[in-house]
């Protein structure tokens, strides 16, 4: 169930008068016409919030991968390495496929991984 948002308080509304009624208007429209999805859309966010898991993304983006050679590759415990798959997962971002005692993970959304490289070349370019 979603949260509550809190109720402003006289105090914490803004008191300057507002110069552009119909541009404020026109935005205020457009988001409540997505105020129902953004909390999946922060969820998705914070999903993508952990390096651990771009780099799980990342890895899978090289392609399939056991679990012992995600966790290696991550140098984090099978455990850690199991906890992490499991939320990518659950999100639908994941196959994964069991031969015998191993299990196999690959990634099934390919444009996840081109919008993260994408991402990561923004963030290259700001750094110059």
């Amino acid at each position: 169930m979603p949260k509550a948002r809190p109720v402003p308080q006289a105090a914490d509304i803004c008191n300057i008068p507002c110069f552009d009624h119909a541009r404020v208007d026109a935005i205020k429209s457009a988001l409540a016409d997505k105020e129902e999805r953004l909390p999946a859309l922060a969820g998705f966010y914070k999903l993508l919030g952990n390096a651990n898991r771009l780099r799980i993304l990342m890895a899978l983006g090289e392609g399939e991968l056991c679990v012992c050679d995600i966790a290696h590759v991550l140098g984090l415990s099978m455990a850690a390495t199991s906890h992490q798959l499991k939320l990518l997962r659950e999100q639908g971002w994941l196959g994964m496929r069991n031969d015998g005692k191993m299990v196999y993970y690959r990634l099934d959304n390919p444009a996840l991984l081109e919008a993260i490289k994408g991402d990561l070349s923004m963030l290259r370019g700001r750094d110059e």
